[in-house]
């Protein structure tokens, strides 16, 4: 199986968990046989590279290693560009972390299939969170990071603010480069603007670079920030994240998950993972996870479905349809457009004395089906006509503050 994330660059600090992950969870499984009796052997590939050399490393790793199964990627520009090579090389190709609802939206892949959520309910999930627990304010300004997924992501959580606030004022709209090192002149256009909420939808590298260089200037604590990805950058930014922010997990995903932090599955993993790495998981680490049991369900599900040693290519895609799976935290499901439902968590930024980073409170948990696009829709579309009652639907658990 071949493995994309990225291995160099600033997201690194995003797709090396997500290796590290992948090289202990297979391991566990290889020491169980394998999948049907078949060890793994991956075979990583950075991203970061360039999309020129991620299309030819991916060809090669096809053609000439063989291998019959393929994981891309992190960054929604390389799905973009992989998902198409895919059809043309028939291989099995699982989105494991990519979020760009497009992807499947606006094609009909047969090799393809998302084993996560998109950014259409991760965007949702966060504008829901405000709107309820954030309700009073009027102005709002956007930073966002200057590529497919950066301006997919904010014009969705636009649109669904937008509709669940109409009379919301966008401030600004800033797109910084991909992988700046500075982000002054948005900051400096921040502290004049003043907006009551700022959102960054950014991830890895460019979010700890923009929080380290806002908090110095201490514009963290002028306005309420919204960060849908920031669950991965809490434990390297350390004491540059206040308390106050709200952050999403791309997924319910969190090592002090408020259902299954106690589950002793789970806690296993925790404490190998930070064995392993001196850290604690992130969410490329869980959707990892959810990957990996998705490819072991869907080869058990074909075999067992076609009473064959070994499914095709055709019956492993087939079986992926309708598939219900738990990687570390709740169960996903994939529809019979190949798009994973997911589970959303959002929580509030506390300190606590226990950890040298902030850690979420005031948790939420927005079920998949409350939040994700329904088949044949249109994200952009579906999000303008969602309401403001949605904020309150019975169906969100919350989980109280804490002492």
């Amino acid at each position: 199986m071949g493995i994309t994330t990225f291995l160099s660059g600033s997201a690194s600090v995003f797709g090396v968990p997500g290796k590290n992950a992948a090289e202990l969870l297979i391991a566990d499984l290889n020491a169980k046989g394998g999948i049907l009796g078949v060890p793994l052997r991956p075979i990583f590939i950075d991203e970061g590279a360039g999309i020129n050399q991620l299309m030819s490393e991916y060809r090669r790793v096809v053609l000439n290693e063989k291998a019959e199964v393929m994981l891309a990627s992190v960054s929604s520009a390389s799905c973009l560009a992989l998902t198409p090579v895919a059809e043309d090389l028939e291989v099995p190709n699982i989105l494991w972390d990519c979020s760009s609802p497009r992807i499947l939206e606006d094609n009909n892949y047969k090799y393809s299939v998302r084993t996560q959520s998109h950014s259409g309910a991760e965007m949702l999930a966060a504008a829901l969170y405000l709107v309820k627990n954030k309700a009073d304010f009027k102005t709002v300004a956007g930073v966002n990071q200057d590529y497919a997924a950066g301006r997919d992501q904010w014009g969705l959580f636009r649109i669904a603010l937008k509709a669940l606030k109409p009379d919301v004022e966008i401030v600004a709209e800033l797109f910084p480069k991909f992988g700046a090192p500075d982000y002054s002149t948005e900051i400096s256009r921040l502290q004049a603007l003043r907006p009551d909420v700022i959102v960054n939808t950014s991830w890895g590298g460019d979010l700890d670079t923009f929080v380290q260089q806002a908090s110095a200037r201490g514009v963290m604590t002028q306005a309420t920030f919204v960060f849908p990805l920031g669950e991965s950058s809490l434990q390297r930014l350390g004491g540059a994240m206040p308390a106050g922010v709200i952050i999403g997990g791309r997924g319910d995903h969190y090592f002090l998950h408020p259902k299954y932090a106690q589950e002793p599955a789970f806690r296993e993993f925790v404490e190998r993972y930070r064995e392993k790495t001196s850290a604690y998981p992130i969410y490329p680490v869980l959707h990892m996870a959810q990957a990996i049991s998705a490819l072991e369900g869907a080869y058990k599900k074909a075999a067992l479905t076609n009473d064959v040693p070994w499914p095709s290519k055709e019956q492993l895609m087939a079986a992926f349809r309708g598939l219900k799976f738990r990687g570390l935290t709740s169960e996903v499901s994939i529809r019979e457009d190949n798009q994973g439902l997911e589970d959303q968590l959002i929580g509030t930024t506390v300190r606590v004395p226990e950890y040298g980073f902030a850690v979420l409170d005031r948790m939420s948990i927005y079920p998949a089906e409350l939040v994700t696009t329904p088949i044949g829709a249109k994200s952009a579309d579906w999000l303008s006509q969602i309401r403001l009652e949605t904020a309150n639907d019975p169906s969100i658990e919350t989980f109280e503050a804490k002492k």
